[in-house]
């Protein structure tokens, strides 16, 4: 369930590309440098020759001429003086070519006699109006020199004052050899160079050292983000991301070679552990329940935290998960010390197979919780999907949408079947049951639309309304229905409320009706989803005058101590036992029993599904207080029943006449 680690490869092939990027602008920087290195150098080969020429200028030049305009031209003496000057320097190869210019840029003196026919050159002139010009060439380049072209060169145009700083008489044009110039340059530039590379590399292995560093705490850090991001803080567990990316994978693979179990796990009442003992508690309660979890199943199963007290669990191996986790719920459910208090906690289960019950990870989810919400609604501990039991479609959310305004339409109607008593026939009471005639879909039965209802707070309009209606036309029947008693279904959300007991009397009040008219059935189920709540309504009715029916019973799993303590007055055996109870006699003894039970509690009891005079005949037996069933009548609307009640009355009244 842990994260796994790069693999070295591609960790190396990342520092790879990292060492390349940090590398080119280490390269580019080390380009630059050079090549400013290279200008400076250049510059520098220029202001050499420009301080040689200046030097020549002042110490051996200016000294030979005797201040006058060089527009005049060389004297004898300043020639001859030249003359002995100049080849001395250019023999010592410290002077390439030297030429004298007037101010007019024309050359009146020249070592070798050239440029005497030249045009003055744009550099002479500027260095008559003061500007020294200096610049790399070679000898002989100009486009008018004449003779083969010669070393590399600084060629040099200065003015030149005669001994006179304030005075120009002329310029000095020299060649002086760039060789001696440019191997003192590169002696520095090596040293340069090298003391470049050496700062250059070291940058770049402390950068790369930086980034190996930074790279590691990212590395490490991503580690931990997404492990926080995929884990749950409390119990370490992985999420709900992590678990639906499993449950994803565990879906395709079922999908293609075996089956995988998806569990979905809630634990019951939690909240009351958070509210007696504290957060903190049952943080610790959850935390021992996870590691109760991871231990119990094999190291290649998925467990998960989905938030809450809610877990998530799937399963490699799926011969048979209703086992597997029938143990799992039971080792959920040892005793756990919190705060030094042994506690116990139940849990439910919903699981679902997959592919057989769904190949896509959304549906599978889904249906699991469905299966969830049948195990905590059925108190049966571990339930598989069933698509019977799943009121969770998209048709149905539309559905539920319209139900409100249908309720608010009176697009609903109620049909009514009575309770006659097995030995005179006499009618006790009638069971109202609700039906919506719906504008599109026609006459649709309580089984398509009460389960969505009881899903949501809206069964809470559902029952009142047919609370009201059904008393309403128990008032407006008349003297018929003066012995009758009126029988409502009530849901567990409706028990859920703390003040439904108080609403059921003022409806009673308001209609001027006898609180003993009225009995409120509610199923096993019901009265086991939160059983402390259910007990506390069920007394305030009691208390009210109004009857209590314990419907369906047989099929859930009443304590028959819990069931002594409430305040039940009446117990309806299923149908499901009594309609075949002459070929069943595993059920004839069931329902036998059932009568027996609810009279030694002091309770009447009813049969439902009592379709034939022999079934009648066998309950009467038995000792069955009442009846019901299409033996009698089927459900009828009300104006059916009111005739069927004076029919009835009628016939009492002649019988005893």
């Amino acid at each position: 369930m842990g994260l796994r680690s790069s693999r070295p490869g591609s960790t190396r092939r990342l520092f790879a590309g990292h060492a390349l990027l940090i590398l080119v602008p280490v390269v580019v920087l080390g380009g630059a440098l050079v090549a400013s290195n290279i200008r400076e150098a250049h510059e520098q080969g220029l202001a050499e020759g420009t301080s040689e020429a200046e030097l020549v200028a002042r110490t051996a030049v200016e000294p030979a001429l005797d201040g006058h305009n060089l527009d005049q031209g060389l004297d004898q003496s300043e020639t001859t003086a030249m003359r002995r000057l100049v080849p001395r320097a250019v023999a010592g190869h410290e002077v390439l070519r030297l030429r004298l210019r007037d101010l007019q840029g024309n050359v009146v003196f020249s070592d070798d006699g050239s440029g005497f026919a030249q045009k003055p050159e744009d550099e002479a002139l500027d260095a008559a109006h003061g500007t020294i010009v200096s610049r790399l060439t070679r000898l002989n380049s100009d486009s008018d020199d004449t003779g083969p072209i010669g070393p590399e060169s600084v060629e040099v145009y200065l003015p030149l004052s005669g001994g006179h700083p304030l005075r120009r008489v002329g310029v000095l044009e020299i060649y002086l050899p760039y060789a001696p110039i440019a191997a003192q340059i590169s002696t520095a530039q090596h040293v340069v160079y090298r003391d470049l590379a050496v700062g250059l590399g070291l940058l770049y292995v402390v950068l790369l050292a930086i980034t190996a560093s930074v790279s590691r705490g990212l590395r490490r850090q991503i580690r931990l983000n997404t492990r926080i991001a995929e884990h749950d803080a409390l119990t370490g567990l992985p999420n709900r991301t992590m678990f639906r990316r499993r449950a994803e994978l565990a879906a395709e693979i079922a999908s293609k070679r075996h089956r995988r179990a998806i569990a979905i796990i809630d634990l019951d009442r939690f909240k009351e552990v958070n509210d007696t003992l504290g957060h903190r508690n049952g943080d610790d309660l959850l935390i021992q329940i996870a590691r109760r979890i991871e231990a119990a199943v094999d190291p290649g199963d998925f467990v998960s935290r989905l938030g809450g007290d809610e877990f998530g669990l799937i399963l490699r191996e799926s011969e048979d998960p209703d086992s597997l986790l029938r143990d799992l719920r039971k080792m959920i459910g040892y005793e756990v010390s919190v705060s030094g208090l042994p506690l116990s906690v139940e849990s439910s289960i919903g699981y679902v197979v997959a592919p057989d019950d769904g190949t896509d990870v959304d549906e599978l989810l889904q249906h699991a919780d469905v299966a969830l919400y049948e195990a905590k609604a059925l108190h049966s501990g571990v339930v598989r999907y069933d698509a019977a039991n799943d009121h969770y479609d998209a048709s149905n959310l539309t559905l539920l949408a319209e139900l409100r305004r249908g309720i608010e339409a009176d697009e609903l109607v109620l049909h009514y079947q009575p309770k006659v008593r097995t030995d005179d026939h006499s009618i006790e009471a009638v069971e109202a049951l609700v039906r919506w005639d719906h504008p599109t879909l026609g006459l649709l039965g309580p089984d398509r639309f009460i389960p969505l209802a009881e899903q949501t707070d809206l069964i809470d309009l559902l029952t009142q309304w047919v609370l009201s209606k059904a008393l309403s036309d128990l008032r407006d029947m008349g003297p018929a229905a003066d012995a009758v008693s009126m029988a409502v279904n009530v849901s567990a959300r409706n028990l859920g409320r703390p003040r439904f007991a108080n609403s059921v009397v003022e409806t009673l009040r308001n209609l001027g009706l006898p609180a003993r008219r009225l009995i409120v059935e509610i199923t096993e189920t019901a009265l086991l989803a939160d059983p402390a709540r259910a007990a506390t309504v069920l007394a305030e009715l009691d208390e009210a005058g109004v009857e209590v029916s314990l419907d369906d019973f047989g099929r859930g799993q009443t304590s028959l101590g819990y069931l002594s303590t409430l305040p039940v007055h009446e117990l309806k055996i299923d149908r499901g036992f009594v309609t075949d109870m002459l070929d069943d006699r595993s059920h004839a003894t069931i329902v036998h029993s059932v009568v027996d039970l609810g009279h030694n509690l002091s309770l009447r009891v009813v049969a439902e599904g009592v379709e034939t005079e022999d079934v009648l005949d066998a309950l009467r037996q038995t000792g069955c207080d009442l009846a019901q069933g299409f033996f009698f009548a089927k459900p009828m609307p009300l104006e059916q029943l009111s005739y069927y009640l004076a029919e009835r009355s009628s016939r009492s009244q002649v019988a005893a006449g």
